[in-house]
This record gives C-alpha cells, sequence and structure tokens, in this order.
C-alpha cells in the first residue's frame, strides 16, 4: 500500500472511511496482492493513524468478503475468483437480474429510469473530467445502477442475496476489462431506454445482453476455450416472499 503522510488521513475514529476507501482500493488496484497476510502495525503506520482505524476496517473488509480472518494467522486478502466461481457468479446475475429489469419496466409507478439517468449521467461527467484509471468510479457506478433495478423490482429477499455476493466487487479485481467504462455506459444506457419506455421484454433483453457480455469481459482473464453461459431463463413473474 502507498505510504501515505501522517496530515493526509484523520487519526482515530474519523480515519475510518478514509482508511477504509484507501485499503478497498489497494485490494481492487492488485497493490495489495490476492491471498497477502494484512500486517495491521504495517498499514497503520503507512497511512498514518492507530492500529484501531485499521481494525475496524478489516471487519469491514471481511464483510465484502475481500478479507478473511484465519485464527492464529490474522487477515489475509481473499483470492481472485477462478473460472468455476467466476461462471456460477454470472449464471446467478442471469437468473436474477434480467427478471429484476423486467419487473422495473412493468411497474410504472417505480419505474426507476429517472434514477438510472442521473447515475449515468454523473458517471459520464467523470468520465469527461478524468483522463486516470476509472476502476474505482466504474466499480462504484456498476454497484449502484444494478441495485437501483434491484430496488424497484420490490423484492427486499433478492435485493440482499444479490448483495451479498459482493459480485462487482470480485469481478473487478479480476482486470480493468473495460478500462474507461464506455462499454459499460453503452449497455447501460440501453437497459435503462428499455425501463424507461416500460417494455418488460426489451428491458429483459438488454440486462441479458450485458450480463453475458460482461461474463466474457471478466472471463478473458483465463486461458482456454470458454463454454457459453448455462441460461435456464429467467422467471417471468414477480417472486412472492413471506
Amino acid at each position: 500500500m502507498p505510504p501515505r503522510q501522517p496530515s493526509e488521513l484523520p487519526r482515530g475514529k474519523a480515519a475510518v472511511p478514509d482508511v477504509y476507501t484507501a485499503m478497498r482500493a489497494s485490494i481492487l488496484d492488485g497493490e495489495i496482492a490476492p491471498g497477502t497476510r494484512i500486517n495491521i502495525d504495517a498499514v497503520a503506520r503507512s497511512l498514518g493513524v492507530s492500529q484501531t482505524p485499521v481494525r475496524e476496517v478489516l471487519q469491514r473488509l471481511e464483510g465484502d468478503n475481500l478479507v478473511v480472518y484465519n485464527p492464529g494467522r490474522g487477515y489475509s486478502t481473499t483470492p481472485l475468483l477462478g473460472l468455476p466461481e467466476l461462471r456460477s457468479l454470472f449464471e446467478f446475475r442471469l437468473l436474477v437480474e434480467p427478471w429484476a429489469a423486467r419487473a422495473a419496466a412493468v411497474d410504472r409507478l417505480a419505474n426507476p429510469a429517472g434514477t438510472l439517468e442521473k447515475e449515468l449521467a454523473g458517471f459520464r461527467d467523470a468520465m469527461k473530467r478524468s483522463s486516470k484509471d476509472l476502476r474505482q468510479d466504474l466499480v462504484a457506478h456498476d454497484t449502484r445502477f444494478h441495485d437501483a433495478i434491484l430496488a424497484a423490482s420490490g423484492n427486499p429477499v433478492v435485493r440482499h442475496a444479490f448483495a451479498q455476493t459482493h459480485c462487482h466487487l470480485h469481478t473487478f479485481r479480476l482486470y480493468p476489462a473495460d478500462v474507461d467504462g464506455a462499454i459499460t455506459v453503452a449497455e447501460h444506457t440501453a437497459v435503462r431506454e428499455a425501463i424507461e419506455a416500460c417494455d418488460p421484454e426489451r428491458a429483459e433483453a438488454a440486462m441479458t445482453t450485458h450480463i453475458r457480455n460482461s461474463f466474457d469481459r471478466f472471463a478473458k482473464a483465463f486461458d482456454g476455450e470458454l463454454a457459453p453461459l448455462e441460461d435456464s431463463g429467467p422467471p417471468r413473474r414477480r417472486i412472492v416472499t413471506g
């Protein structure tokens, strides 16, 4: 992790958000390699803070599945997804997210098109303003965009289950599949336009295309021939819980 001057980060409890941002970015960018044991004292000295916020942040990162705690060994970063795990994750997404897009397009009152457009506009502005690596911005945008659609689907159980996969964090650790975000923005725009038009079939199809294309992009981190994603088809009706 790049060293910080002591004055750059606040000390104590107030440092937690900044330490979390710094450590999360270092893990996602590969500065802290997968499987690396975390030396709490070294991280604290590097960031110019006490060990207390670092320990609290490690617990948060454990919740993100970015670090794991082993008794007697402490914390270490989790390994990257293997191809079987990547495939399983995207097969789950292929079941859930096209259904969510369809559900969001059906419900005119809860239609999230306005929220999605604001999210896209914000990321487009970031693309115009910055020439740096936008990976962190793209992860945040991707997470918020998909969560807005899941929230509009009206099923909190599905939304929570999806959030627990932390799929955006783990896929973006593989490599920057869409460095400047242009491909993702184009695919997200197609999804948003279909939802705004209240066209459930087109929304479902646009999300399906986006998920399949995303899998192909991230799967390029692996060598060899890749079989297409399994597709049993997303549910056609709202999932009823309770």
